[in-house]
């Protein structure tokens, strides 16, 4: 398998020796920059005697009961998810979301009549780059499933369904809902059918759900509300980098299928790293308070509509159902790699090209060719002059 790049790797090449035309801003790390929660410090504080000892892999009962009664409470799930069997802390759930490819790959060896040679993982196109490091690290094939305006920049599971041998050999699916970098975001029946083909062909669904509570109008359904009961075959990654702008927390959870979770604890307990005791106390506490979340939202939600007006009809807009990324369709103006290097350098606005987000499918085709991706989490005002700049630099030809 190739050697995978960083996206930000391959932007400073392109931009390399490239001066802004104007004073930068820059659009393309998705690094919140709203305020973290005012009481984090404190808690951090009062708990800092935690960090002489190295913190279990299974974080503390506060952090598990806090997460089980968040999922409660979001989810409407009931007595479903449980502290003790069913929740484990991550450091962040980019290096959950490798480690889980490992993880995928113990658990299928244990599935009587599974294939184990020339393993698959499935990827949506455009992806998260840690998806695709757990698939080289397994040499496993990554197996890109384009996100298209026919498919709502989703996985076409129907599509997929009839790829009976591909499934059969697939240990795992990475899903992200609201997806990155689109901010589409799947219905119920959505998560059913991936549920359905999962323990139909006996593979894990890696359910990527980080953006959740970044969302326009309705609350993402989550696929803890889909599985009627039954969460074999599904874990879901949460965190609190992009919820509560606690990026550097490094904390987040993995939720779902207890027996997976058993045999994954043994592995993780062996490499993965743990999470530090005062910064899992700093996390419960940030799960249980939900007034900031709810501002978190309205920031972002007040920069969408900034967009909304300034874009307007003129660029080919479009806004998202949740997350805080704007995928903006340029083909009008050039490749995507064209109109980012002139960005930069007549207007000082750095983006990512959406090619360097995506991989060429099996049809030799890269869904992200005609797209750039904007990360609106710098301040109002400043990405309203962004946007000016951009709209500005694009129309004036």
């Amino acid at each position: 398998m190739q050697q995978e790049r960083s996206p930000f790797q391959q932007l400073a090449d392109l931009l390399e020796g490239v001066e802004p035309g104007q004073s930068p801003i820059n659009l393309t790390l998705g690094e919140p920059k709203h305020a973290m929660p005012a009481f984090i410090g404190d808690i951090i504080r009062e708990n800092e005697t935690g960090f002489r000892p190295y913190p279990p892999i299974r974080g503390t009962d506060d952090f598990r009961e806090t997460v089980a009664s968040w999922i409660e409470n979001r989810y409407q799930t009931g007595d479903l998810i449980t502290a003790e069997k069913h929740i484990l802390p991550l450091n962040g759930t980019r290096e959950g979301l490798f480690h889980a490819a490992i993880g995928a790959r113990d658990w299928a060896k244990t599935q009587p009549g599974k294939p184990t040679e020339n393993p698959a993982i499935l990827l949506p196109n455009p992806f998260y780059h840690s998806y695709a490091a757990g698939a080289h690290a397994m040499d496993a094939e990554a197996v890109f499933l384009n996100g298209t305006n026919e498919s709502n920049f989703l996985p076409d599971l129907d599509e997929l369904a009839t790829e009976t041998h591909l499934l059969d050999r697939t240990i795992a699916f990475f899903y992200a809902s609201p997806a990155n970098p689109q901010g589409s975001i799947a219905s119920l029946q959505d998560w059913q059918k991936l549920i359905a083909l999962a323990r139909k062909h006996k593979f894990m669904i890696f359910a990527d759900e980080c953006y959740s509570e970044i969302y326009r109008t309705t609350p993402p359904p989550g696929i803890l509300q889909a599985c009627e009961g039954n969460v074999s075959n599904i874990i879901t990654f949460h965190s609190l980098s992009k919820r509560s702008n606690l990026a550097g927390l490094r904390c987040g959870f993995a939720a779902g299928d207890a027996d997976f979770l058993t045999q994954w604890t043994k592995y993780r307990n062996m490499a993965a790293p743990q999470v530090p005791l005062p910064l899992l106390a700093a996390g419960a506490a940030a799960y249980r308070d939900e007034a900031h979340v709810e501002e978190n939202r309205r920031l972002y939600n007040e920069k969408y509509e900034a967009a909304r007006r300034i874009l307007g009809t003129d660029l080919d807009y479009q806004q998202p159902e949740g997350g805080f990324f704007l995928w903006l369709n340029i083909r009008a103006f050039g490749t995507d790699i064209a109109v980012t290097k002139k960005l930069w350098k007549q207007a000082g606005v750095r983006v990512i090209p959406g090619s360097f987000l995506a991989r060429r499918d099996r049809q030799n085709i890269n869904p992200g060719e005609d797209f750039i991706r904007l990360a609106l989490v710098a301040p109002l005002d400043e990405t309203s002059t962004a946007l000016s700049r951009l709209k500005s630099c694009l129309l004036d030809q």
